[in-house]
């Protein structure tokens, strides 16, 4: 059997994979178990920032990994507190919470806003989030994800969510007015709900209306977090300031890790007790999460990432003035590119098929968005030679449906 065919009878179909098997990482590439290169433009959706086996952050792997590997939470994680300290620096003061994953990030959010808002003198109840948001699958989670069809059917926790459209202030106030929520959760860029960024009025004006309406403001940024849209956090361009930042993805540098950044309404409010996770964060994640840090803001990595996002744009705009009819739209920020097709699902999906044959990876969003997540890495060549590829792909596609 071929490794399709063990995986498809050992691991259960949670996934639609690829036809890859991966045998190792380098750079900006990935390589099958054939020697096939791969430029990776996905970045094992959004994790893999510095492109995989980056030299500095194997180094402090290796030093954490002579040291410890795990320790219980009743110790003092040094990495862990070194990482917190660091995060909380570049975004609000408060305390942070470490778990695993983004879902567990999420879960953590929803068990501390349940917390505050049994301290309110007027009763609140639930949370507000939009339409096509994405914030995780467990069941404590599930209903906040607001992709029907997808995950609706199972059974989630018993707390109401209210469903709003970006961009529509009015009807926030509305709901916040009608249902007196406890929370307002948005991602600043819908990432499997099509690439959409909010806008920095509707951003501005959700947070304005949360001050006035005693509404907590969330912002999950488990997907743009990290330096992948130009700035540590994707809201820091819109001028807000978050009661709790979600992260988790890219901060871990391949390795599981997640959390929330609570503010100064929320940093106290869960005691001993009330939530915690044996992994949470492991020595070794953290350790990891520090080097990230370290080539963000003491190696430039940051800065040097938002010059070649600009340039990767600048191509893809460029693309777009010669291909008007196939592309509609460039949507997103920094490393986190949506490229609208004028196709049907069926055509989206076979230029992503032409294009991995081809040796680049990419995701498809709504079933039309190519989604791009490119490592901070990616050099001008890289981009260069996706572009031509990408170029040729839509062209062939028009020349068959001219036929």
């Amino acid at each position: 059997m071929n490794w399709m065919e063990r995986d498809q009878n050992a691991i259960m179909s949670t996934y639609q994979r690829l036809p890859i098997a991966v045998e190792k990482g380098e750079g900006n590439y990935l390589y099958d178990t054939e020697g096939k290169a791969y430029l990776d433009l996905f970045t094992g959706l959004a994790v893999n920032l510095l492109g995989h086996s980056h030299p500095y952050l194997l180094k402090k792997l290796g030093e954490q990994s002579e040291k410890f590997l795990h320790i219980s939470n009743i110790f003092l994680n040094q990495p862990a507190i070194e990482l917190a300290e660091r995060m909380i620096e570049q975004s609000i003061p408060g305390k942070v919470f470490f778990a695993n994953s983004g879902a567990e990030a999420t879960e953590a959010a929803v068990k501390l806003v349940h917390k505050w808002k049994k301290e309110q003198k007027e009763e609140k109840r639930g949370i507000v989030v939009l339409e096509k948001s994405f914030h995780g699958r467990t069941l404590g989670v599930v209903k906040l994800t607001r992709q029907p069809g997808i995950y609706q059917d199972f059974p989630a926790a018993d707390y109401p969510v209210f469903e709003t459209v970006p961009e529509d202030l009015e009807q926030l106030e509305s709901v916040m007015v009608k249902e007196k929520p406890a929370a307002f959760l948005a991602e600043p860029i819908l990432g499997s709900g099509g690439i959409t960024p909010l806008s920095t009025d509707f951003l501005q004006g959700a947070e304005a209306l949360c001050r006035k309406h005693n509404v907590l403001f969330c912002i999950d940024e488990i997907q743009t977090g990290i330096g992948r849209t130009g700035t540590f956090f994707a809201y820091q361009q819109a001028g807000v300031i978050p009661d709790m930042i979600l992260f988790a993805k890219g901060i871990g540098g391949g390795l599981p890790l997640g959390g929330i950044i609570a503010g100064d309404k929320l940093k106290n409010k869960f005691a001993p007790g009330d939530h915690g996770t044996t992994f949470g964060p492991s020595p070794l994640s953290a350790a990891l999460g520090n080097a990230v840090m370290d080539v963000l803001f003491e190696q430039n990595g940051l800065k040097e990432g938002r010059q070649r996002a600009d340039y990767f744009r600048q191509q893809l705009e460029g693309l777009q003035l010669e291909l008007k009819t196939e592309i509609e739209e460039i949507r997103g920020l920094g490393m986190m590119l949506g490229v609208k097709l004028d196709a049907d699902a069926e055509k989206v999906k076979s230029i992503q098929e032409a294009l991995l044959h081809r040796g680049f990876m990419v995701n498809i969003a709504q079933q039309t968005i190519i989604r791009l997540l490119p490592p901070l890495t990616l050099q001008k060549e890289e981009a260069d030679s996706f572009i031509q590829a990408f170029k040729e792909e839509l062209i062939s596609r028009r020349q068959e449906a001219s036929v």
